[in-house]
This record gives C-alpha cells, structure tokens and sequence, in this order.
C-alpha cells in the first residue's frame, strides 16, 4: 500500500497535513472513538484496556506503539495461569513500534519480543517491517499465520514456535538471520519468493503439510539439518547463493528441487528420501553431497554439479543418476536393483519443455562426467553410460566382473612415448590402463614420465590387488562383446602377475618371455619382430652351417652273375660335406630362404643339410611356427567382435 493512499479502514488522521502528509496516522479507530490507540486519550485508553481479557481480539492496524504501551497492551492480554500473552484474532496491519515490535504489515523499530505468545485465531502481519529483532521463541499460532511481504531489518526468531494453521512468509524478506529451529508447521506453509539475506536456519523443523519454497532466495546458508518434511516440498527455482544444508532431513512425500539453482553445496547427507520419485533437475556450482542418504523408492537423480558425493549412500529400489560437468564419488554405495549412472549429453528439459539453465558452467566445454571411486561398490546391478572412467578406483569392487558398461567409457592409457633409460630403451604400446596402475608405476623407483603419481585415494594397491580388478574387468568387456578392451585389460592382468610377489620365481620368468615376445599374445608387431629375427638367424646359421657344400652324388654298383641274369644294384648317396670356401653366396641364400620359409609354416624343404643344418631346421620348425602363431593371435583379438 502507498504511503500516500489512504488505508482502507476508518483512520486516525491525527497529524494530518495537506502538503506534507495528507493521509495523517494511518491507525485504525478504536471501537466507539475516531482515533486509534496511539492518540485515544489516557483515561479512554485505560478505560479500553481494562475491558480486554486474555485471548481478545484485538485490531490495531496501522497504529503506533511506543514500548509503554505495547507493554500496557501486552499485559492485559496475559493469561494469569501461564503468565503469556494470549491474542485471539491479532490484527496488526501497517502498525508501527517505534522502539518495541510488530507484525503483520507493522514497523518495528527496536526489538520485538513475543516468546511463549500464544495467537488463537488469525494473526495477519502482511508487508510487517520488523527494524529490530523480532522474537516468537516458542508461539503458538493456533489460527493462519500471514507473514505475506513482511520485511525482517534485523533478525526475526521463530525457535519452538508452532504453527497450527497455515503460515504464509510469500514475498518476506528477512534481512537478519531467519531462526525457524525446531519451529512446527501442522498445516502448509509458504516461503514462495520469500528473500533470506543473512543465513536461514529450519534445523529440526517440522513440516507436517504441505511446504513451498518456490522461487526463494537464499543469500546464505540454508540451514534444513534434521528437518522433517513429512507432505509434499516444493524448492522449484528456488536460489541458494551460500551453502545448502540438509544433513539427516527427512523428506516423506515428494521433494521438489526442479530448476533449483546452488551456487554453493548442496549436503543432503544422511537424508531420507521415502517416496520422492524425482530429485532434480538442478544445476549446483559446487558439490552435491548424497553420502549416507537413503532413498526407499524408485527414483531418477538429474543434476549440472562440479561433484557428486554418494560415498554410503542406500537405494532400496531402481535408481537412475542423469549427471553433467560432474565428478562423482560413489564408493561403498549400497543398491540391491539396477541403478544407472549415465552422462547427459544435452541440457536437462523441464517438465514444461524449457531446457534448465546452467548458469554456474558458462562456455564450459565439455559436460562429460567423470568417476572417481567405485571402492567398495556391489557392482552386480550397475551400469555406466558414457562415463570417463580414467581416474576411478576400482580396488575393492565386489563383483567388478558382472559391471555393465554403456555407450563410450573411457579409461586412461599407458604413457606411448619412447623412454631412453639406458639401454634398451623403453616403450609402453598405447592400452587402457586403471588409475591404480597409473600410481603405482609413477611410485616406483626410477619411474618413468608419463605415469600420473597424482592419484587421489589411490592408497597401497599393487600388482597383488590389481591382478584381480583387471581380470573382473576382462571379463565384463568379454561379456559385453567388446574384445579389444577385453584385450587391454587380459594384458594389464598379465602384468600385474608379472610384477606381483606372490608367484613362483619361474613362473614369472615364464610370464616375462610371453611378454617378451608377443606382449602376452596381444602385440603383433612383437611377435613379427621375433619372427623376422628368428629367420634371420636361422638364414644365417644354415648358411654358415647348415647347407651341404655340394649336392651330394649319387652312386650305384651292383654285381652282375657269371651265368647272367638279373643285375642287382645298391644306390647309395654320399653323406653332405660341410661347406668351405665362400658360404654367403646367392644360391646357398636361396636355399637357405626356402628352408627358413618351409619351416614357418612347419614343412621340410627337402634341401640338402649338414647335421648341424639339420639340428637347425629343427629348431626353426619348432619357433617360427609359434611366433607366427602369436603374430595371427594378437591381430584376431584386435578385430575380433
């Protein structure tokens, strides 16, 4: 209401001037007189006092209140039994206390204190500016509670009060801190657009009806510890600019978050959530925090967070988490049904069809999610989509081989360039690699760059305790047809065996000569590299060694009777002479290129051999058939599907 209009009850005037004030005090008149309370004269004042008993009504709007008569007022209306005041219907619209307190529609000058008050019927204190404190410790507002457009200048303390019938604070703003702890509304209450400047504190609040926070804005911290919402609540585009803190609130019906915007943290920690179906969208500039919530329904989680923290948390039923920008934490988490945790390639859509804004991430470039521990995790009903998995902890996974992974899951890979400590150098075929691995390489002496030491939470886990992880993950890839990762986590298996201290000595020279030569079966180019080798050397060695000087003659004798007859004759063929004279020439390469390649495929050449050429066939026939076999191995598990 402008100052310059005049109310719409019968009004005071006193004071009135055409010019500079022509409303004049805006008190409503008191039954039988035309003034108000203010300027009723001492003996018609007394005389209206002494008529009024606890639990009146009383209406004095628009009037002003020195501290003496506030008390004068207050204390005909205390109930001898208690000692409190005790209003029926307290009208007290656009009053004004000069240095006490006011409500609805009033001025508060100074502090205002109403403790243990009790309104019995309707207490209206619309567009109230309280300059002061204002103190409800433990009132009871029996009736609607209107607080609509009420300015709080200072701090407003609700602590203990019960509302029983409707509270409405719609448009208050509370400049000072807003004290509602332990505060108890039995029917709805309304903060719909309601401004909180200074920190806002519901801890232990009980809202047993409906409560709406639609479109308020918290300047601070909101502090809702051990609330208990017990009917639906409502924080649709609601705006929290300091940190949020729900830890151990319990929401019963549905919890509304859609289009909130956090520009701190969000803690939901150890809340419940019984029937909420929906939690989000929202968008959080800094951390989510779902660590030891329950959630006892199905229910879908969207939220545009920097981090999500869901280390404990507990879903009793399907669950599926739709996230962007965000890292997520989610060790030790408990589900017993399929939960999915899936990156949002676009902006959320709002039940109405609009996109939700993402302020807090402006000309971020990529919204990709990432993981950072699934320690501890059942992984026996989750599925990732489209997750960067490059930084997970995964040691500790229960059942790590049943995980189901969707669309493009990335992990981090092994360092490709070529290291130059000593002789020979050093090279890392490009693979993925876990983080755990990433560490514990980079904490080896003489490590070599390219391994990230920084890996948070990564801890003491080793080739023992990565063995194991590897071979899980092996097996879910194999299980989801994708044979090349398969293959990269079948190679991180092989050498985390390699390394580990707890297989025999010869077993790990056995395992280190696979590596050698074909990369476990998985690098081709290893195993042709050794091919080639081998038949270099056996090329050379059949040269130098192997092939017979000359081809050996043939020779027959036989006798021939003195009778005649039948002449028999013995062939016979002279043994191969050991080569001299020039051994490397163009023909013995020839000969000693068509045993080498006989022998790959595993056949004789059929070529003339000394003993030692001979023994070297055999050895030829033995190896190169195996290497050549690695080499078709390592490329059928790199396009296989």
């Amino acid at each position: 209401m402008s100052t310059s209009e005049p109310p719409t009850w019968p009004h005071c005037a006193h004071g009135a001037d055409p010019v500079a004030n022509p409303v004049g005090c805006r008190g409503v008149h008191v039954p039988g007189h035309t003034v108000c309370l203010a300027h009723l004269a001492d003996a018609d004042r007394d005389a209206y006092l002494a008529n009024l008993t606890p639990g009146a009504n009383i209406d004095h709007r628009g009037t002003t209140f020195t501290d003496s008569l506030l008390d004068a007022l207050l204390n005909t209306l205390r109930d001898p039994a208690t000692g409190n005041a005790r209003l029926g219907h307290a009208g007290f619209a656009s009053a004004t206390f000069e240095n006490g307190a006011g409500f609805a529609s009033a001025t508060f000058e100074d502090i205002a204190v109403f403790a243990s008050a009790t309104f019995e019927d309707i207490a209206v204190f619309t567009s109230a500016t309280f300059k002061g404190h204002a103190w409800f410790l433990s009132a009871t507002f029996k009736g609607h509670a209107g607080f609509a457009s009420a300015t709080f200048e200072n701090g407003a303390w609700f602590e203990s009060a019960t509302f029983k019938g409707r509270a409405v604070f719609e448009s208050a703003t509370f400049e000072g801190r807003a004290g509602f702890e332990s505060a108890t509304f039995e029917d709805s209450a309304g903060f719909e657009s309601a401004t909180f400047e200074d920190s806002a504190v519901f801890a232990s609040a009980i809202f047993k009806g409906r409560a709406w926070f639609l479109l308020a804005t918290f300047k601070d911290d909101a502090v809702f510890r051990s609330a208990t919402f017990k009917g639906h609540v409502e924080f649709e585009l609601a705006t929290f600019e300091g940190d949020a803190w729900f830890g151990r609130a319990a929401f019963e019906g549905d919890a509304v978050f859609e289009s909130a915007a956090f520009e701190g943290d969000a803690v939901f920690e150890s809340a419940t959530f019984v029937e909420a179906d929906q939690f989000g969208p929202l968008v959080c500039a800094g951390r989510v925090v779902l660590s030891g919530a329950v959630f006892g329904g199905p229910v879908t989680l969207s939220f545009a967070a920097r981090r999500l923290e869901c280390r404990r948390t507990r879903w009793s039923s399907t669950a599926e988490i739709r996230l962007r920008y965000a890292t997520v934490d989610f060790a030790h988490a408990v589900f017993e049904y399929p939960l999915t945790i899936a990156a949002e390639p676009d902006p959320f859509v709002l039940t109405d069809g609009r996109q939700l804004a993402e302020d807090p991430f402006p000309g971020a470039p990529d919204p990709g999610v990432q993981v950072a521990s699934l320690r501890g995790v059942d992984a026996a009903h989750l599925v990732l989509s489209d997750l960067d998995l490059s930084e997970c902890l995964f040691t500790g996974t229960v059942h790590l081989d049943q995980l189901r992974l969707e669309g493009a899951c990335t992990f981090d890979m092994a360092p490709p360039a070529v290291h130059w400590r000593r002789w020979p150098p050093v090279r890392f075929t490009a693979r993925r690699v876990l983080a755990e691995e990433h560490h514990w390489r980079a904490s080896q002496p003489g490590a070599m760059r390219g391994w990230n030491v920084a890996v948070l939470g990564a801890g003491r886990a080793g080739p023992l305790q990565l063995a194991p992880v590897y071979r899980a993950l092996r097996k879910a890839f194999e299980d989801g047809k994708h044979e090349p990762g398969a293959a990269d986590f079948y190679y991180g298996e092989m050498e985390m065996r390699r390394h580990a201290d707890d297989i025999p000595r010869s077993e790990r020279g056995l395992l280190t000569a696979y590596w050698a030569l074909s990369g476990y079966g998985l690098r081709a180019s290893r195993a042709l590299a050794w091919l080639g080798a081998a038949m270099l050397l056996t090329i050379v060695l059949l040269m130098a060694f192997g092939l017979a000087q000359d081809t050996p003659k043939q020779t027959a004798t036989g006798t021939v009777p003195a009778s005649g007859g039948k002449v028999t004759f013995e062939i016979d063929k002279d043994d191969p002479q050991n080569p001299t004279g020039n051994r490397f020439t163009g023909q013995r390469f020839e000969k000693a290129l068509n045993v080498t390649l006989n022998s790959v495929v595993f056949r004789s050449s059929g070529q003339d051999l000394t003993t030692a050429g001979t023994y070297i066939e055999m050895a030829s026939r033995l190896t190169e058939p195996v290497l050549l076999g690695l080499a078709v191995l390592a490329v059928r598990n790199r396009v296989k599907r």
